[in-house]
């Protein structure tokens, strides 16, 4: 099976969406997936429940749109979002290691980021994203400045969460 480069293109050279690439990865190693959604609203959870059996892989998750989800049932620390703020690195670590934690998965992402229109700032622009995978004892992040509308700046960053996926499973 051939995959996508390591750039986010969304489709193979088949055309396998990253979803389904991503469910027979985590299928052959017989892991499974859950996720923490604030910007991206749920659009990951969709794409991988979007396909037949996913249920074998896809736990669920939870969309962490407000600081209070992400503080009460993904443990951020208050410290944190009070001193790095919702849209960070250390949140995103956070809510990575929040949701496979409470879900018991082998893999949880966190996801969050400004999708604008509004709520950019200069040091925090429309089009930030921080996704962080937690496995195994390890949580690795990655910060995206993504272009384009709302709806361009989610699926954006829903296709690099896939993609993040995808790679660790690849061990990439």
């Amino acid at each position: 099976m051939a995959y996508c480069s390591n750039d986010i293109t969304g489709r193979d050279e088949d055309g396998e969406v990253l979803e389904d690439m991503v469910g027979k990865l985590l299928l052959a190693k017989g892991m499974t997936v859950t996720l923490a959604e604030s910007c991206t609203g749920g659009l990951v959870m969709k794409r991988l429940s979007d396909i037949p059996g996913s249920s074998e892989y896809f736990l669920g998750g939870i969309v962490s749109y407000s600081n209070e989800i992400k503080i009460d049932l993904l443990g951020v620390a208050k410290e944190i979002i009070a001193e790095f703020g919702a849209v960070s690195e250390q949140t995103a670590r956070s809510m990575a290691s929040g949701i496979k934690k409470l879900t018991d998965s082998s893999i949880g992402v966190g996801i969050t980021g400004i999708a604008g229109p509004g709520g950019g700032t200069p040091q925090k622009p429309v089009g930030l994203v921080y996704i962080a995978l937690a496995a195994a004892n390890q949580v690795r992040c990655e910060k995206f400045n993504f272009t384009g509308d709302r709806n361009r700046v989610r699926l954006e960053a829903a296709d690099a969460a896939l993609n993040m996926i995808r790679q660790y499973m690849l061990g990439l």
